[in-house]
């Protein structure tokens, strides 16, 4: 079933991307060099140098872009990480085809303040990380390429990039963000050739009444027009999902400067845009003119939203609970530098989650994920960088301006954008000495008034700045019932107050950290601690491990078995409030973040669905039991890989399933069958106890949907030896080709694995071999805390001997050669 589901997706990610035509746009991946550090000037990356001689230093190395300075120090245990600027320089074969045309270096985002050398002529500079932007090189190539100096280059045209993402007070987002604020040229860079009038910004407005009886269309544009031209003809072609022509529409154009409106199109019961139903419509337009031909194409989607008055959300005209999660760019290894195709795979498995609701945060984001959410049908809400640190000066404010009114220029003809957010946690003072209130208020007004006047379709929407909540559309106040502060059965009555103080609410943010493998027979052991009748507001400085009020982020064992009850709560209680709009848990994927040093994994915010290598959680499975419409089971525990207790003890075994029903098998001998039950907590009803017997147990399970059966199966050790506290390491290997698995136990003094041990352990080898760390994973961390006395990692052989070490403090330490 889930493999006729994903080629569907498929169809359509491949059916409805954007093309740009009669425009030629190459992305210029390969043959740059980069150097992590700063030059005296351009010069320093421009001059010759002969073997040996001191103008070959410093060492550049060899890169392809995307590239992302941080894509290892941004969670490297033991280092901050780096701030400051990179260079990046290349050769590039430049020939426009088109007579008097333009040349542009287009950059889909780099960070976090960039310029552009042409040989040694500063061309365009930029700052922010997030949205896109061009610069004009033409002139500067052909004045280079007549140059005394192209001769050395043969033929070739000399660009330089400086990237910088040094920390800056009057620059958005904060440092202060709980998220890296990355360096680099870390999306796609595209070499585009242009006619001398061509299209710039091509903007489409797609509306249509809630019963879908009309729809209308407005097209405007702006012109790159180096030719001065006056006059130019357009033909503009609708067709619809399944690729019949519509209508097309011919027409002179007086061109004149700025954007101008082009033509209108009404058409009758247009085939809408739901998450279900994707539907999108491609246009495609032609200007002709003295300079030849410029083609521009790409989708939208008509679709009516509302929130009503203290809730619900409705789509097209009917309820829709939105089921979301969050986004940050960031992945294992890379970054912010992620390739489409990893891109892809995350959308897919958010889909595949049953989610239709994405907050992008906290920035415009790469312009892929925008398409695949009309083509996924994931509704949107994407927001500036406007986030925490309080309110700088005049530089700041242009920079969220810009930033906002690119946002707005660039994803606007996106069905599935339905909210625009100006900031996040903007309550969170220490940037500036000054930390005003009512300042604060007028630039989140003046924001809220640019958002409409540049796209009067969509709503504003901040999330945590309670004294800015009357000045958006929609506001989303903190709630973390269960981590930050109470208990997450709290969350129900907290979430109607919220809901009952502004007009239009969204619960963004919500969900617990989780150590990937770490499982708990009694995960809720701290609950007596948490005080309730508090509120369930996080509150600044709630994220450290130490100091302050109990709370689970605090004083919990941070286990998946902890989350997955967290999450099953929430989940069964957002069912029985018919007047909530939706909610967002935080996040789908482990990120990076400078705040969380300490945590298990170090430099990791652990909230993630998935692991920060697109690998699930157990509270995947939650999710798409509740959320998921094809037929699903799941068994909870998976990775669980020993279970402890008592001989003859009965210990609960879930299945988390949407079947209406389901029967367990223990070793083959039937357990029952159980009935689904949404409010039967938890796992809605579909779980036993039962006797697991001391060593291998086979756990199988059977779901039923009427005539539909699907199944999962898993294998557990269960041990009953008791152990006392942790006393050495003992660490195996398992050979995997040109790599090697090593793996670490505590074990107490009598050699019983201690499976409650939590201990930090610092992995190490010396010789030929190399850890593979960095990563920001359970496996992919120098420094890692044990899940269930256990932890691993990989090291490349490199053809040779290699001892490896595990240490922990007060631990024997564990050894083993490869």
């Amino acid at each position: 079933m889930m493999r006729k589901v994903f080629s569907f997706w498929l169809c359509a990610l491949l059916c409805s991307c954007h093309v740009l035509m009669a425009q030629q746009t190459i992305r210029v991946n390969n043959q740059w060099d980069f150097l992590k550090s700063d030059l005296g000037g351009v010069w320093e990356a421009m001059r010759p140098a002969s073997e040996g001689s001191p103008e070959s230093v410093p060492l550049w190395q060899k890169v392809t872009i995307p590239h992302c300075f941080n894509d290892r120090d941004g969670v490297d245990p033991d280092v901050n990480f780096y701030q400051g600027p990179g260079w990046y320089r290349t050769n590039m074969d430049i020939k426009n085809p088109y007579n008097n045309g333009r040349t542009f270096l287009h950059f889909l985002g780099s960070g976090q303040k960039t310029n552009v050398y042409v040989y040694t002529q500063l061309i365009g500079s930029h700052t922010g990380g997030y949205d896109e932007w061009s610069v004009d090189i033409t002139d500067a190539v052909k004045n280079f390429l007549q140059s005394p100096e192209a001769k050395r280059f043969k033929g070739k045209v000399p660009v330089a990039i400086r990237a910088d993402n040094t920390r800056d007070l009057e620059m958005i987002p904060s440092s202060m963000s709980d998220f890296n604020v990355y360096g680099g040229v870390y999306r796609p860079l595209e070499l585009v050739y242009t006619p001398a009038l061509s299209f710039d910004a091509f903007h489409i407005q797609a509306t249509t009444d809630a019963a879908g009886n009309e729809g209308s269309l407005t097209f405007s544009s702006s012109f790159i027009n180096a030719a001065n031209l006056k006059d130019a003809s357009l033909e503009i072609t609708l067709r619809d999902p399944r690729n019949q022509v519509v209508k097309t529409i011919t027409q002179p154009v007086a061109l004149s400067s700025g954007e101008q409106q082009l033509a209108t199109l009404s058409i009758k019961k247009p085939v809408r845009w739901s998450p279900d139903q994707p539907n999108l419509y491609t246009v495609t337009a032609k200007l002709s003119s003295a300079a030849g031909t410029a083609e521009w194409s790409g989708t939208t989607g008509f679709r009516h939203f509302k929130f009503e008055e203290h809730g619900p959300f409705l789509l097209n005209g009917k309820r829709l609970l939105l089921r979301g999660t969050h986004r940050h760019e960031d992945h294992a290894g890379v970054a912010a530098a992620m390739d489409d195709a990893t891109i892809r795979k995350e959308m897919i498995l958010m889909k595949q989650m049953g989610t239709n609701f994405i907050r992008l945060g906290h920035y415009q984001q790469h312009p892929l994920v925008l398409q695949l959410c009309d083509s996924l049908g994931i509704l949107v809400w994407e927001e500036i960088p406007w986030c925490r640190g309080g309110l700088g000066g005049p530089i700041y404010k242009e920079q969220a301006r810009r930033m906002l009114t690119n946002m707005i220029s660039q994803h606007s003809n996106h069905p599935a954008v339905i909210l625009w957010g100006l900031g996040n946690e903007n309550d969170w003072p220490g940037d500036f000495p000054e930390f005003d209130k009512e300042k604060i208020r007028q630039f989140m007004s003046e924001l809220h008034h640019l958002a409409h006047q540049l796209d009067s379709t969509r709503l504003t929407t901040i999330r945590r700045c309670d004294f800015c909540k009357d000045i958006v559309d929609v506001y989303s106040p903190s709630i973390w019932a269960g981590w930050y502060r109470g208990r997450y059965t709290e969350y129900k009555q907290e979430t109607l107050k919220e809901i009952a103080r502004v007009n239009h609410f969204f619960h963004a943010e919500w969900g617990a950290d989780s150590h990937q493998g770490r499982y708990a027979e009694n995960p809720e052991f701290f609950i007596q601690q948490i005080a309730t009748g508090k509120g369930a507001d996080e509150r600044t400085g709630d994220f450290a491990l130490t100091g302050g009020n109990a709370r689970a982020s605090k004083d919990g064992d941070w286990s998946e078995s902890y989350a997955v009850n967290l999450v099953d709560w929430h989940l069964k209680e957002q069912e029985t409030m018919p007047m909530l709009t939706g909610s967002a848990y935080w996040v789908f994927k482990d990120f990076s973040t400078p705040l969380r040093p300490e945590n298990p994994v170090p430099y990791v915010n652990q909230k993630g669905i998935v692991a920060r290598d697109l690998s699930p959680k157990e509270i995947y499975y939650v999710f798409q039991s509740y959320w998921l419409t094809q037929p699903m089971v799941h068994i909870y525990g998976h990775n669980w890989p020993i279970r402890w207790g008592n001989a003859g003890e009965e210990k609960e075994v879930r299945a988390y399933s949407n079947c209406a029903e389901a029967e367990l098998f223990v070793n083959g001998k039937s357990a029952g069958v159980k009935k689904r039950d949404s409010q039967n907590f938890p796992a809605a009803g579909l779980r036993w106890n039962v006797v697991l017997q001391p060593g291998q147990n086979n756990i199988r399970v059977v779901a039923r949907n009427g005539k539909t059966t699907v199944t999962d199966e898993t294998t557990w050790t269960y041990q009953t030896e008791k152990w006392s506290k942790p006393a050495k390491l003992i660490v195996e290997k398992e050979n995997q080709g040109n790599t090697t698995l090593v793996k670490v136990k505590a074990v107490d003094a009598n050699g019983v694995l201690c499976l409650d041990a939590a201990n930090l352990i610092t992995w190490s080898v010396a010789g030929n071999g190399t850890l593979i760390d960095d990563l920001g994973t359970v496996g992919g961390s120098r420094k890692v805390q044990l899940a269930n006395g256990q932890a691993s990692i990989r090291i490349a052989n490199n053809n040779g001997k290699s001892v490896v070490a595990a240490t922990a403090d007060g631990l024997t330490t564990g050894l083993i050669e490869l």
